[in-house]
């Protein structure tokens, strides 16, 4: 079967793994003997696995995990207390080893040490304090990818603050929602972002967003990007003047280890975003387990993640890498810009050692040819990381081939915001083949099954996991019996993720995109729902329903149809606009296209499937529960196969 491979460990590699001394302490001997025994001796592993990785506890947990109130509810590392910022920032708080590398657009460069950052975030921790703010309440953020966003998790855990991360890219809509589910009690912002030279007004798209979110009280800005904005007392605030005369030094509460630390949002099918829970222990022994397992984590490594800080690859760089004292780089702007090498020039002048990227971004990098890659050597990187989406050949061989010379493994990670970590990933140890995620991430009871949910092999299913994991979500923030419906309700004790899968005849395991109708942008998860909603604000819109359809470069583009009110009309390009203004340009559909009716069922839920189907000129499933089957053949002339 060799000549699937396009990467095989060579000499020597295997040994100097982590992953192959752990296996060695625990006598397994074999990478498949390992994933068995971290699935069937599911304590004994994630003990092994946190003892591992030096995860630190004020008070020793006295049980693994409890399965007492079913799987669904299982609860971790009973006893145990621990906090994020105790392990990842105050035991090296006397340390000049370097924590955060921040670039900017412009080429500004700041270099933090840990004994910087943990008197930044002591002066935050009391300035919050100050507010009043107490242990559970929230705290969101929407910052440019910045220093300052590490600064603001660990002061948050600190003092036992859940942080609420919200993407930068979103329009007002999109962050008032979350704002408004969470309940925030105080947002960071900055007055402005920048994205190829041309500024952005954050602060003024934040100010419309608070203006429907009575919680927040206080709004923190970063003087990031000119400073002179509008401003509104005694709410608003400069970071500067916040953190003023605040004392360097704040204690880490002692917390359980089920203590919320994370509300990360994340899109569904039906109704509004839904906020998945991640605590303390959990989240740490997730991301630290991938960080040291999956990307091999190393004294002296430099790990740089393209993402943003209000996707879960954010705080689970920053987590799993500072729990090691390792360095990350955090870069604030367009790879490719000013010139068509920014990023390949960065991780040669920066010598960073683990790159991770999407496929979005790597198929507009292509875009500029391969001998841009080819004028930099790279020597520095040991490994390269992929997340988000699948690959397609051609894309995944470029970076391949371009990134890691040929002489690189591509360390393809699969999961979601909902687990805040991996259902499968490449172990540093497997040899690759294109596109593929390895197999099931340790610890983790992933399986592929069929309809029925029994196991299948060789042939596409959906992605499924039997067992529990310390970092799935506690519930949706608000709403216990919509996670029960979202993950555990398809089949009985399996947690559902939405996602095809398959296991190929070499028990190598490829991830084939959406099996629910959700839609995967560019990397970002978005659910029909909102963006439907997103439209139904327009005065002209009825309803609507949307699809994702296969795009060359973001690998699903949103495609919308829209009934419009009586004696109303909207140009497709207006209502385009209008989403892109309420969700964010990342969410702008591809056309927008009216139609007389959408189709249903007899209790009124609109077949997304269908539509799709049709649209794309696809054989159409059973029809028996549509109502108005006839409605359907509108969305098959408007296919683009018929239009071409």
């Amino acid at each position: 079967m060799s000549r699937h491979w396009i990467w095989e460990p060579p000499a020597g590699w295997v040994e100097a793994t982590n992953v192959h001394r752990f296996m060695k302490k625990l006598g397994i001997g074999s990478v498949d003997g390992f994933l068995q025994y971290s699935r069937d001796h599911l304590e004994e592993f994630w003990d092994a696995m946190v003892r591992e990785t030096g995860i630190e506890w004020f008070e020793p947990y006295r049980q693994v995990l409890d399965t007492s109130e079913g799987i669904e509810w299982t609860r971790w590392f009973l006893g145990g207390k621990t906090n994020i910022a105790w392990n990842c920032l105050d035991r090296y708080r006397m340390s000049d080893r370097i924590a955060c590398i921040g670039e900017t657009e412009d080429g500004a460069v700041r270099r933090i040490s840990f004994r910087e950052l943990y008197r930044n975030v002591s002066r935050l921790a009391n300035a919050l304090r100050a507010l009043g703010l107490e242990r559970g309440d929230r705290v969101a953020l929407t910052m440019p990818m910045v220093p300052e966003v590490v600064t603001i998790l660990y002061a948050c855990h600190k003092l036992g603050l859940v942080v609420v991360p919200i993407f930068a890219g979103f329009g007002a809509g999109a962050i008032a929602t979350r704002l408004q589910d969470s309940g925030a009690r105080v947002l960071f912002t900055a007055d402005r972002l920048e994205r190829r030279s041309k500024l952005i007004e954050l602060k003024e798209k934040t100010d419309a967003a608070l203006a429907s979110c009575p919680t927040v009280s206080h709004a923190v800005v970063l003087r990031y990007r000119g400073g002179d904005v509008a401003w509104k007392e005694p709410r608003d605030i400069w970071w500067e003047d916040f953190v003023a005369g605040q004392a360097e030094e704040c204690e880490s509460l002692r917390l359980d280890g089920d203590a919320p630390a994370f509300i990360l949002y994340t899109s569904g099918t039906t109704g509004k975003p839904k906020g998945t829970v991640h605590t303390h222990a959990g989240s740490l022994a997730q991301m630290t387990k991938e960080i040291y397992l999956a990307f091999d984590h190393r004294d002296g490594d430099i790990f740089f993640w393209v993402s943003d800080i209000g996707w879960m690859m954010g705080p689970w760089t920053i987590v799993g890498n500072h729990n090691f004292g390792g360095t990350i780089f955090l870069y604030d702007g367009a790879p490719d810009f000013p010139s068509p090498d920014r990023l390949w020039q960065m991780v040669e002048r920066h010598g960073i050692t683990t790159l991770g990227i999407s496929p979005t971004a790597i198929r507009m990098l292509m875009r500029h040819g391969s001998e841009i890659p080819e004028r930099y050597p790279m020597k520095s990187l040991r490994l390269l990381g992929s997340t988000g989406e699948p690959w397609d050949e051609t894309s995944y061989l470029w970076f391949f081939e371009n990134a890691g010379k040929r002489r690189l493994p591509i360390i393809n990670i699969s999961g979601g915001t909902e687990i805040a970590g991996s259902f499968l990933f490449v172990l540093p140890v497997q040899p690759l083949k294109a596109c593929t995620l390895g197999g099931p991430a340790p610890g983790m009871g992933t399986d592929v099954v069929d309809g029925t949910g029994r196991s299948v092999r060789g042939s596409t299913g959906y992605l499924v996991c039997r067992t529990p994991a310390p970092s799935m979500t506690r519930g949706i923030w608000g709403d216990p019996q919509r996670y029960i419906e979202s993950y555990w309700s398809r089949w009985k004790g399996m947690w559902y993720h939405g996602d095809w899968a398959r296991v190929d005849e070499d028990g190598h395991w490829f991830v084939h995109g959406r099996a629910d109708e959700s839609m995967n942008v560019s990397g970002r998860k978005v659910g029909p729902a909102e963006v439907e909603q997103a439209l139904m604000q327009h005065a002209s819109v009825a309803e609507a329903a949307v699809i994702g359809v296969p795009d060359e470069m973001t690998g699903e583009a949103i495609v919308a149809f829209v009934v419009p009110r009586p004696d109303a009309s909207a140009a497709s390009e207006e209502l385009c606009r209008h989403v892109a203004d309420v969700l964010g340009p990342a969410f702008r559909p591809r056309s927008v296209q009216v139609v007389s009716q959408l189709p249903k069922t007899q209790s009124g839920k609109v077949v997304r499937r269908l539509i799709r189907q049709y649209y794309l000129g696809e054989a159409p499933g059973d029809l028996s529960t549509v109502e108005n089957a006839d409605a359907l053949k509108q969305f098959g002339d408007q296919s683009p196969s018929r239009q071409s």
